[in-house]
């Protein structure tokens, strides 16, 4: 499948994910994630199980932030940022012109 569709009149459609929020919040999420997984399974003590009433929760806190972390980016590559790109006139201050892409059409 091309990133690429063309809709005619020197317009064309094209794929931004790469600078796509979904990413940044996902890995961000992902690595406190990481942090309090690791923290979970190494620094888990009495004192700790204790305060929690026997749960671990920095691991299964740490646990669920990857997963929800992981939704973020396979949300973001599933349905990817598109928007339209087209050729501007002769003389303009930049070569491409880009809009959203209305889905309601």
């Amino acid at each position: 499948m091309s990133d690429e569709t063309t809709t005619g009149s020197g317009q064309h459609v094209e794929k931004v994910g790469g600078f796509d929020i979904r990413n940044f919040i996902g890995l961000l999420i992902g690595i406190f994630g990481l942090i309090l997984t690791v923290w979970g399974i190494f620094f888990f003590n009495d004192y700790e199980a204790a305060k929690t009433g026997g749960m671990n929760a920095n691991l299964w806190t740490g646990l669920a932030m990857i997963a929800v972390g992981l939704v973020f980016f396979i949300w973001a590559k599933l349905e990817p940022i598109r928007i339209v790109v087209s050729d501007n006139e002769t003389g303009a201050e930049s070569p491409k012109d880009i809009a959203p892409l209305d889905d309601d059409k």
